[in-house]
């Protein structure tokens, strides 16, 4: 008994020193940076995507169309560079919706975020946030000088009872990229952007001991990687350590840890493309994921803006 315990105790002392070494540093303050994303702009994206006449999931296409003409449409203020990516699942066609800035036949960077919900509800953290701080950074692209050519994508079919299929929206555009042999530089995922709490224990973890490193406050944002991460993935934790105006910190796991793996960015690295996840943690923090509950007066607007913010200063330095 006294072998297995000291084997134990070696081992969990092994995980942990691991985890420590590849995560560290695992946090970084927020910094005093102007504010440049507009907190008015991301609400009223938010109305528009979340108020539809039914819920945004793939039952309703009709609807999942009206979200995707918005989207193309306020795409279009900020670039002539938009495109429908249409696709079939179940014998209908869906749609992504792509808007492109930089130059032309540079290097790509994808950010995503998709804005099909999960059954009947208005999925205003998972996943209207994330496309309203997508449809915001177009805004802040606009005219910028950019080094590589930066691909905005709104993902449809993201949710069950596609999620980890073909059909997803975004294997879709990933493997679109892969098969027309296009440079990728990396790829980013907006999931889950708008849901915060300063009080204790709102925050829960795959791991229970990761309390010890992450605290029990769900005030921050993630930038989730893999082990084997990639040149892109390594440089966007770094610049959004030091380009951040939120409390900032990172989570670096085995792709099978649970969680790590859940949204659009598993399919650029099915591809083999280095790519990470920008998130609240989700269900981690979120208790009404996938629930009713995930309304719009549950989000902290301020923070999506300041969110918008690191990734956009990001995307204008990363080498």
């Amino acid at each position: 008994m006294k072998k297995i315990i000291k084997y134990s105790l070696a081992a969990i002392l092994l995980v942990t020193g691991i985890f420590v070494l590849q995560n560290y540093p695992v946090s970084s303050a927020p910094k005093n940076l102007a504010h440049l994303a507009d907190s008015s702009n991301i609400r009223r994206n938010l109305e528009a995507i979340i108020n539809t006449p039914k819920s945004r999931n793939f039952k309703n296409i009709e609807v999942l169309d009206s979200v995707a003409g918005y989207i193309r449409l306020q795409l279009l203020k900020s670039t002539n560079r938009v495109s429908v990516q249409k696709f079939e699942a179940r014998n209908n066609t869906y749609s992504n919706i792509i808007a492109s800035f930089g130059p032309e036949a540079a290097e790509r960077i994808v950010v995503g975020a998709h804005y099909d919900v999960c059954g009947e509800q208005d999925g205003a953290d998972d996943n209207a946030s994330g496309v309203a701080g997508l449809l915001e950074l177009a805004r802040l692209l606009k005219d910028s000088d950019l080094k590589y050519r930066i691909d905005l994508v709104a993902y449809s079919l993201e949710e069950p009872p596609f999620f980890g299929t073909e059909q997803m929206g975004s294997y879709v555009h990933a493997k679109s990229l892969h098969d027309a042999k296009i440079p990728v530089k990396g790829m980013v995922s907006l999931e889950m952007i708008g849901y915060y709490s300063i009080e204790e224990n709102s925050q829960d973890y795959p791991l229970g001991f990761l309390k010890w490193f992450y605290g029990s406050k769900g005030n921050y944002i993630t930038v989730v990687q893999k082990s084997i991460q990639g040149d892109f993935s390594k440089q966007f934790k770094t610049l959004a350590f030091e380009n951040n105006s939120i409390l900032t910190k990172s989570f670096r796991a085995p792709s099978f840890v649970g969680g790590i793996d859940l949204s659009d960015h598993r399919n650029y690295w099915k591809f083999g493309y280095s790519a990470v996840m920008v998130t609240n943690t989700s269900f981690y923090r979120n208790s009404n994921y996938h629930k009713k509950g995930d309304l719009l007066n549950n989000l902290n607007i301020p923070n999506i803006g300041l969110v918008v913010d690191g990734v956009f200063r990001v995307l204008k330095e990363i080498k």
